[in-house]
């Protein structure tokens, strides 16, 4: 089947056709393209995602990814940006190996497309020229003939004629001769154009078009084929990616199965326990018997000493929750003391293991730097010529004085971290609660846990009147600590605007309300107040017009 034989005259329709065919390549190569964008914009906008959700450093955010749960997600938008990565090399690949291809094989094929036509209309060409001829010849001919039978019948009409002179006869008789020899030359002239014109007209039927005919079609299937192996090239580059892509979905897979809720929960244990001990049970007081009504300050002591266990329950009912609020507060406002007494034992304990671990690292780092210059200080005094060790004592006194700095501020939280660890241990509950809560600010020795008491920050202080041990008694679950010193009033200040304080250690302010200001702002946006005696908290400094006290201004305050 060759289009030469079997599309012979249909020259026009296959040049309609060879230019379809390039157009639905260009089409191709236009949907390609069109493909890369998306396959690029997918991959962008996976990447932002991935991104969008990524933990921030040094933020809460990023503490809370120690969990098993959140490490699996932070895996799985690793994974994610590693899966767009494949769609860009989709579309760098489909770029390279199809469309810069296509496009310069299309350009090939139009100048080959445009040379056959070229040599096709040659051709046509040609072929109508020798038909003209042809058709020049023929008519010559037929016009001699006709010429040269005008010329016989004249001169037979003169021949027959008496009254016609020789002379004129003679003149026919050449006339018609001539005419005839003009016919004989015109016929032997048009034989052989038509000769030349049969040949011409074979070759360019059997020959020059089927062979033009022919450099089309292979053009042609070319093209088809050509589309054929981008389309494979299409799969192919989509296919090479599945297995790097299957390996993120195991990943992602693999980093779900990681998830531990176990640890999840033990991790939640060691990020909230306190280390305190739960209240114990509060002893019936029966107010109808003259003794127990009759309030004295012996009898009191004296309930005191013997009965720690009472004390320590009625005391870490109505103060242990508060206390732990309060210091939540504290955190925010960021006022944490030095050794961390503002936090819950166990919690303190690892802030303290924290920073002694850190001043290690310190340390040894100093040390490393110590011994480095040490070397080279060595190397300076027996090679003068390198360098004057001289100029190293000083960086060496230098980095020895941070040394002996740090391991003095490591022992200082060493012994704040064994004063933690040694209360922390299992112990009776009558001597668990003999010593007390924990020491946060003052580092004394537990020498009398039974004489004395812990305040709401940490610390011991000697046991209040009879009044106040009354009140903690009478008092269950208040959120101030009535048995510590209310600090004092350093001015007033004025609501601006309604506050409702709904988080905890907050207190609601109504708008245009009068009130005491305990505590001004440390630079955290927020400013201590007080209604009445009885009820404290923090309100945006924003919201309130501060009279500050100018006598009391300099007063030292406390959180």
């Amino acid at each position: 089947m060759s289009w030469g034989t079997e599309l012979w005259d249909q020259f026009d329709n296959l040049e309609k056709h060879t230019q379809w065919g390039i157009d639905i390549l260009e089409k191709y190569i236009k949907f390609v393209k069109e493909r890369t964008d998306i396959e690029l914009s997918y991959a962008k906008q996976l990447r932002n995602l991935s991104k969008k959700y990524q933990p921030k450093k040094n933020s809460k955010e990023e503490e809370e990814y120690k969990y098993t749960a959140c490490k699996a997600f932070l895996s799985t938008l690793n994974e994610m940006n590693d899966y767009a990565g494949q769609h860009e090399v989709i579309s760098e690949n489909m770029t390279s190996q199809i469309t810069v291809d296509l496009m310069r094989y299309v350009q090939e094929l139009k100048q080959e497309r445009k040379s056959n036509f070229h040599d096709g209309r040659k051709a046509q060409q040609h072929i109508e020229t020798c038909w003209k001829q042809l058709e020049s010849s023929k008519r010559r001919f037929e016009r001699d003939c006709k010429e040269a039978d005008r010329a016989q019948q004249y001169f037979e009409k003169m021949d027959a004629d008496i009254n016609v002179t020789k002379a004129d006869v003679e003149k026919a008789r050449q006339q018609a001769q001539l005419r005839h020899q003009m016919a004989e030359d015109s016929k032997a002239d048009y034989s052989s154009i038509l000769q030349r014109f049969n040949q011409e007209q074979w070759e360019y039927y059997h020959t020059h078009i089927p062979n033009i005919f022919q450099k089309i079609q292979e053009m042609e299937e070319r093209r088809i084929v050509r589309i054929g192996e981008s389309m494979k090239t299409y799969a192919e580059v989509d296919r090479q990616v599945i297995p790097i892509i299957g390996k993120c979905l195991d990943g992602i897979v693999k980093a779900a199965e990681s998830i531990d809720q176990k640890n999840d929960s033990q991790l939640v244990v060691e990020a909230y326990k306190s280390g305190f001990e739960p209240p114990g049970d509060i002893e019936f007081e029966d107010y109808t018997q003259p003794m127990k009504r009759t309030v004295s300050e012996n009898s009191l002591s004296s309930s005191k000493e013997g009965k720690p266990e009472l004390k320590f329950g009625g005391k870490s009912r109505g103060k242990l929750w508060p206390f732990i609020k309060k210091n939540k507060l504290s955190l925010k406002l960021g006022a944490t003391p030095e050794d961390f007494s503002n936090l819950p034992p166990e919690q303190r304990r690892k802030k303290l293991q924290q920073k002694v671990d850190d001043l290690n690292k310190e340390i040894q780092k100093e040390t490393d730097q110590r011994d480095a210059i040490t070397k080279m200080k060595d190397v300076y005094l027996k090679n003068p010529q390198m360098g004057d060790p001289a100029s190293l004592d000083h960086k060496l006194a230098e980095v020895t004085q941070n040394i002996e700095r740090l391991r003095l501020e490591t022992q200082k939280f060493e012994a704040w971290l064994a004063e933690v660890e040694g209360r922390l241990p299992a112990r009776s509950e009558q001597a668990r609660r003999q010593s007390g809560m924990y020491d946060g600010q003052t580092h004394q020795t537990v020498t009398n846990c039974a004489q004395d008491r812990e305040s709401p920050d940490g610390s011991y202080t000697e046991e209040q009147s009879q009044e106040s041990e009354l009140k903690v008694l009478a008092t269950d679950f208040d959120d101030e600590f009535d048995d510590e010193e209310p600090l004092p009033a350093i001015g007033t200040c004025k609501a601006l605007y309604t506050f409702e304080g709904q988080n905890e250690g907050t207190i609601s302010v109504v708008e245009g309300e009068t009130l005491s200001v305990i505590e001004e702002d440390k630079g955290d946006g927020w400013t201590r107040i007080r209604r009445n005696e009885d009820e404290e908290g923090y309100v945006p400094t924003s919201y309130v017009e501060v009279y500050l006290d100018k006598n009391a201004k300099g007063a030292k305050t406390y959180i």
